[in-house]
């Protein structure tokens, strides 16, 4: 072992972190001691955990973790006798981005435009809270079965330093050096404080060296002055202890220890199995929920133990995807010390385990709902997508969930209802659960498949997560009533009559039901259909899903992960009653080779695209042909008023169509809204013309 000092530079991300931790995150310095202890304490179930199939590794040495203040060298020394790390691993651990996590902790505080203490030991990089109190940090570590020990030094700016040192057993001792301002931590009282506030549910012992000064024997005689260690905390699982013991701060601050999360939970449930199989356990739901929680490679936040001895992190085997966001301890007595990641793929006890965890946990979510509804709320607005994936993954789950989903509807305004306050709000000759889904609540709400429904007075839910399609359809229905899509074409409700039907002569239907006719012509390379529509009052045509399709916002999202995915077309249902579609009918009728027919059935179908939430194959030709409608309209209504405009000029090749009915044609009257104007078309000799619409207040 060369006795040569080596000098490093830290990576960049890891140079913005500490001085992040220096400069900003200030406001707490306090848990500088509570993220070392934690370091600590992993670093010593690690090695119990090594050493069950290498038990040599221990050398005698108590699973403890010791500290001191020495107020004269103004150092406060950290000291495990757990797994240790070697040269290349304090280097690694210490000085990279890959194994500090210092670039999701960079991103994290990025995203939250602030710098926010709570987040520094949620990525790792709890090891630089040392320099919340110290201005150099000192790391002396020899890892078990190793000969080699090694001194680690940093002041915190842009380099540290490797060399040899003395340690004559495996572990870890950090040496902080404490700046002036933060003397007071050199006390031992105000350690012990922190030590009980923090860490007393550690199951290691934390051991704080006292002074003791001895009582004179004798009149005169000088006391004697002596050191001890004591121990400071329980040492005593939380989770094996009976819930009635256990207070709710104590809840609390186990979970801040555990997670390294600042804030409180939003819920927990401590739990106890017994029978054929024996488990204990803690969940909680965080406030706010992980940054990789939508990632392919999100953490799952289940610790196991197996009699009291920690196994392994982010156990994703003992909770379902759809509760991944839950963090919690899971302490078996069932399952064997070496247990692998392949054993709990393939295990019956694995399965019952992960039963009953989200068993608890769906019980704690319920829990949560009806005695404390503001928490649920926050709890479903930052969980809500997720949860309902199990609506589909987990038959056995989906009607608990269910029972406490909510979603938006077109009577709820800015609340949530749940799927029982939507069936108690129905009317009576209502015999299904009607829904829409889109890309917003604005969205969903203003779509034209919503227009008969709301004519009958049913309300309609807002569907705008991308898993809520999924989530419907493996639900089915709610209390045996079935969930249907306002978006589906066979959707049925029997007949409902539009605004202005009553209106429309019966030789105007046929020649519109014969419109449907050309309408197929036009669009067969884009629809499977084209009929008439018995779910449109106001407006004139809409797309709605065939068998075996899916809505328009799933579809975006599956083309966007598989560009080669292929659709079902669509089916165009046609408002023959609407005065749009009645006078293009008569058009078609008088004049079948009209120029601008083919046109308007185009401008017709863009807006059934546009009004279902799905794209353009080719926007700037819809853009062209409302440009030439709104050119002939203008044209009229300039014309009208006494405006002279300049003709426009055709591109060469191009015809301009005249803004004229066809001769004979009578075109039903547009319906002004209260306080517009209505202003006469120009029409030819013996024509009924078309009135455009203008504000009163333009005219």
């Amino acid at each position: 072992m060369s006795d040569e000092v080596e000098q490093h530079h830290f990576e960049a991300e890891v140079s913005q972190v500490l001085r992040l931790v220096i400069n900003s995150l200030y406001s707490n310095p306090e848990i500088f001691l509570r993220e070392l202890v934690s370091n600590a304490s992993d670093a010593l179930d690690k090695l119990r955990f090594r050493a069950l199939t290498d038990p040599a590794l221990v050398q005698g040495q108590p699973l403890e973790i010791r500290i001191r203040a020495d107020e004269a060298a103004k150092t406060i020394t950290i000291e495990d006798f757990g797994i240790g790390m070697s040269h290349d691993e304090l280097k690694k651990n210490l000085g990279t981005v890959a194994h500090s996590g210092s670039r999701a902790f960079l991103q994290a505080l990025e995203d939250s435009k602030k710098a926010d203490v709570q987040l520094i030991g949620q990525f790792g990089v709890g090891f630089y809270s040392a320099y919340l109190v110290a201005d150099k940090v000192e790391v002396v570590s020899r890892a078990a079965g190793a000969d080699e020990s090694w001194r680690w030094t940093s002041t915190g700016e842009d380099a540290y330093t490797l060399e040899p040192a003395d340690r004559e057993v495996h572990g870890t001792a950090l040496i902080l050096h404490v700046r002036e301002d933060k003397a007071e931590y050199l006390s031992t009282w105000r350690l012990r404080e922190l030590i009980t506030r923090y860490s007393d549910y550690i199951s290691h012992p934390i051991k704080l060296l006292q002074e003791r000064w001895s009582k004179a024997s004798e009149e005169g005689q000088t006391p004697e002055r002596t050191y001890e260690w004591e121990q400071v905390n329980r040492a005593t699982a939380l989770w094996q202890r009976s819930p009635s013991e256990v207070k709710s701060e104590e809840y609390d601050e186990f979970y801040r220890h555990f997670t390294h999360d600042f804030e409180p939970p939003l819920a927990h449930q401590h739990f106890k199995v017994e029978g054929t199989q024996l488990f204990t356990g803690i969940l909680f739901v965080p406030k706010k929920p992980p940054f990789d929680m939508y990632s392919a490679e999100q953490r799952h936040g289940i610790r196991l133990y197996v009699k009291r001895v920690f196994i392994m992190d982010d156990v994703k085997e003992l909770i379902p995807s759809f509760l991944r966001f839950v963090r919690g301890i899971v302490d078996s007595d069932d399952l064997p010390l070496n247990v692998s990641r392949e054993i709990l793929q393939d295990s019956k006890l694995v399965r019952f385990i992960q039963k009953q965890v989200a068993k608890k946990a769906l019980d704690m979510l319920t829990t949560l709902a009806s005695d404390k509804p503001d928490d649920f709320l926050t709890f479903w607005k930052a969980y809500g997508a997720v949860l309902k994936e199990g609506m589909h993954s987990s038959p056995e789950h989906k009607q608990k969930i269910a029972d406490i989903a909510r979603w938006k509807t077109t009577t709820s305004k800015d609340a949530y209802a749940t799927l029982a306050d939507y069936k108690a709000r129905m009317p009576e000759d209502q015999k299904a659960i009607y829904y829409i889904i889109a890309e917003s609540e604005r969205a969903a709400a203003s779509s034209p498949h919503l227009e008969a429904l709301l004519s009958r007075g049913y309300e309609v839910m807002l569907l705008t997560d991308p898993i809520d399609e999924w989530a419907v359809q493996g639900l089915g229905e709610f209390d045996e009533l079935p969930l249907v899509s306002a978006m589906k074409a066979d959707l049925d409700i029997g007949p409902v009559k539009a605004d202005g039907a009553d209106k429309v002569h019966s030789d105007d239907r046929a020649k519109a039901a014969a419109l449907l006719v050309r309408f197929t012509e036009v669009l067969a390379d884009r629809v499977s259909e084209v009929k008439e529509s018995s779910r449109l009052t106001t407006s004139p045509v809409c797309l709605v899903v065939p068998e075996g399709g899916v809505h328009a916002h799933m579809e975006r999202l599956l083309k966007a992960s598989q560009p080669s995915w292929q659709g079902v077309r669509r089916v165009l249902e046609v408002n023959t009653t609407h005065p749009i579609i009645q006078a293009i009918a008569q058009v078609a009728e008088k004049a079948p080779s009209h120029p601008e027919l083919e046109s308007w059935i185009e401008v017709l179908y863009a807006q059934a695209v546009l009004t279902e939430g799905s794209h353009l194959d080719d926007p700037m030709r819809f853009v062209t042909q409302i440009s030439s409608l709104l050119q002939g309209a203008t044209a009229r209504a300039a014309t009208q008023v006494g405006a002279k405009i300049a003709p426009a000029t055709a591109a060469e090749g191009d015809t301009i169509a005249p803004a004229t009915a066809a001769e004979g044609d009578t075109i039903a009257p547009a319906t002004a809204a209260e306080g517009d104007t209505a202003v006469p078309a120009t029409a030819a000799e013996g024509d009924t013309a078309v009135v455009l619409l203008g504000d009163a207040e333009s005219k």
